[in-house]
């Protein structure tokens, strides 16, 4: 650098924070205000809320709260992506929500500014870590919710998703069975089995466990 050239200072990461949860986003506010190189531009309750987010100068990266993840925060990921084209966003979701997200953004170009999904479990020091890791315009892995992912993996057969989703609809064992061309008491204990793998009591808690964990 030339004699008598001074490098710009770039100013603080502006951060942008989107979380329906009241109580998790002032929490998080609080912690990233008091990190001297960070600034928390604006705090958004609601993804609907997206186009009061000034684009200049927009904000350096986003954490997107996606848990449970919704068809409107995957359309908020699209919105930043045509918006915000410089923001990095970090997507913090549970460990149910993983596989749903990827199916989303997988061959989609909306996948290029996703930076990263971070699990719900982590302390504020890792988030803070992983915003910061983000805005350099690295790529985030959270090993431990990489860990927890591959042990949730869909455990139903392709079977076992096509009764599920039928008994989904509230259609009768009899009913189901006709449809798939076995006898009523296969149909049972394949949905036997189905609450046993997902862990429910009983198969309406079943479906609904599968449907969050983007089994079906």
């Amino acid at each position: 650098m030339g004699a008598g050239v001074v490098a710009s200072d770039p100013g603080p990461t502006r951060v942008l924070l989107i979380e329906p949860m009241n109580l998790l986003r002032c929490a998080l506010a609080r912690v990233l205000a008091g990190e001297a190189d960070l600034q928390v531009v604006a705090e958004l309750g609601g993804y609907d809320d997206l186009g009061a987010v000034s684009p200049t100068p927009g904000p350096n990266v986003a954490v997107l709260g996606l848990n449970p993840p919704t068809a409107e925060g995957l359309a908020a990921v699209s919105w930043l992506a045509e918006h915000v084209p410089g923001c990095a966003v970090l997507l913090v979701t549970g460990v149910e929500g993983t596989d749903r997200i990827r199916r989303a953004l997988d061959g989609s170009a909306d996948n290029r500014t996703v930076k990263g999904i971070v699990g719900t479990d982590n302390t504020p020091a890792q988030l803070l870590d992983y915003i910061r890791r983000a805005a350099a315009g690295e790529r985030v892995v959270d090993p431990r919710l990489a860990a927890a992912q591959r042990a949730w993996r869909n455990p139903l057969t392709r079977r076992e998703r096509e009764i599920l989703r039928l008994a989904a609809t509230g259609m009768p064992d009899p009913e189901i069975a006709a449809l798939v061309r076995l006898s009523t008491g296969t149909v049972r204990n394949y949905l036997s089995g189905i609450i046993a793998k997902t862990g429910a009591r009983n198969r309406i808690e079943a479906v609904h466990r599968a449907q969050r964990a983007g089994w079906l």
